[in-house]
């Protein structure tokens, strides 16, 4: 038998990539626990080590599981950017403006990486952030911004890189998701739900980032950017949370075959000028329940990227916490290290294109309406004959029994396949009604 005289596999030679970390919350002890952990393989994978050279962070002498007293420590996390012993920025932070976005710049402008899991900074302001790395040059990434530690950032810049991608849409905040899967489970309302989530820590003191979408509309700008090669247009993402959902919602989407989704969903429509315009919505959904993001439940995040070529593809899981976050900011801290340094949204900003809004109104579908009325004769008259006046069909009706005291109960519809615009018509009409006791909750239906 031969014998293998082949030489083990020796230490990386190449010196080290420095790094300085802002940010010792959960994903920053777990970037040092991971590192710590994985050294070995991170070093095998990077072609050299990854060391932390200098912390920052509000509180020095807080214990967080980690030991720091073998880093440098900077009071000022914004000076991090100009220490001769750094070559990469890790700003965990948060924030869209303040010391973030100085820190961001400052790093940028020293010639030094960029590492950010701050969705709402590059939300704002990724375009400057880009050029700004473009023209150093510089490398920036945030793989860590967009659905934990789900790869989906690099899985459209290079995976799907062959593609056109036709459309984008998926599950992006997990206390959202939470929330919604837990009144599914338990048949618990929207409060109920979201005080058990704040106290497991599921859920900020404050949660209208989260409940009331914006966080995924963060979110949902950024894979915009890089899906379809257009210039980050958060402000006009539409956005509406899950605030409006009742159990009472999620029992009749089960009657019908569906669940309740916060879905984020982006595409690009051509007029007939050759104009193209960019939807971009967050919104509560019904999906069917035979639908992949169907069976997405608790705190998990999930994207649906639609290429020409590739077809659907998934990518699931974690959309949080110290593990898979602190997974993607070292997993671009070794492409750093690897020295790649493409454009970070796959293409040069300059030939990213500033695409008009798309109005929704044109667009056709299937919609769940749902409307809270005062229980007296004439209100189902009411309600139908501005659906009719609005030229919406009604394909399901559903009257709802009394719901308190008060006499209100619940009316509930789906309409069939027609006009955003229609329906928009239709609550117009009904807007004065002395009828209606609450705003109605629209919600489209996804196509399986």
């Amino acid at each position: 038998m031969a014998q293998d005289h082949s030489s083990p596999a020796q230490p990386s030679t190449s010196p080290p990539l420095r790094i300085a970390l802002a940010g010792l919350g959960t994903v920053g002890a777990g970037m040092i626990r991971l590192l710590e952990t994985n050294a070995d393989i991170v070093r095998a994978r990077a072609g050299r080590p990854l060391e932390i050279v200098a912390v920052s962070a509000r509180d020095r002498s807080k214990n967080r599981g980690v030991d720091i007293s073998r880093f440098a420590w900077e009071d000022d996390m914004t000076a991090m950017a100009a220490r001769g012993d750094v070559d990469v920025v890790v700003e965990l932070v948060g924030g869209s403006d303040g010391p973030a976005l100085t820190l961001a710049r400052n790093t940028i402008a020293a010639g030094k990486g960029l590492v950010t899991a701050n969705k709402a900074m590059i939300a704002h302001h990724g375009m400057e952030l880009a050029r700004l790395a473009e023209a150093a040059p510089a490398p920036l990434k945030f793989e860590a911004a967009v659905a934990g530690g789900i790869p989906v950032v690099k899985g459209l810049r290079e995976g799907t890189a062959a593609n056109a991608i036709e459309r984008i849409y998926g599950i992006l905040n997990g206390t959202s998701n939470y929330i919604l899967s837990t009144m599914e489970a338990t048949g618990a309302d929207f409060s109920a739900v979201l005080a058990e989530a704040q106290a497991k820590g599921y859920a900020e003191a404050d949660p209208t980032f989260d409940v009331g979408g914006i966080d995924a509309a963060h979110k949902l700008s950024i894979l915009a950017g890089i899906a379809f090669g257009t210039c980050i247009d958060f402000g006009n993402v539409e956005c509406e949370g899950i605030t409006g959902v009742r159990a009472a919602d999620i029992a009749q989407a089960d009657a019908l075959g569906y669940v309740i989704r916060l879905i984020g969903m982006a595409d690009v429509e051509t007029g007939g000028d050759g104009t193209q315009r960019l939807l971009q919505r967050v919104k509560p959904c019904l999906v069917p329940k035979g639908h992949p993001l169907a069976h997405v439940t608790g705190a998990t995040n999930a994207v649906v990227a639609e290429g020409n070529f590739s077809g659907r593809l998934l990518f699931q899981g974690a959309g949080a916490g110290d593990g898979p976050t602190a997974s993607a900011v070292v997993a671009d801290l070794i492409d750093i290290a690897r020295g790649e340094t493409s454009a970070p949204f796959s293409i040069p900003v300059a030939e990213m294109v500033a695409m008009e809004p798309a109005g929704s109104g044109a667009r056709t579908g299937r919609t769940y309406l749902r409307f809270t009325v005062t229980d007296r004769p004439g209100v189902l008259a009411e309600i139908t004959a501005a659906m009719r006046d609005a030229g919406v069909s009604i394909e399901s009706l559903i009257q709802q029994g009394r719901v308190s005291e008060g006499g209100e109960v619940l009316v509930a519809m789906v309409a069939h396949e027609g006009p955003e615009k229609n329906i928009a018509r239709a609550l117009a009409l009904l807007e004065a009604s002395p009828s209606l006791t609450a705003t109605p909750l629209v919600m489209q239906i996804i196509s399986g």
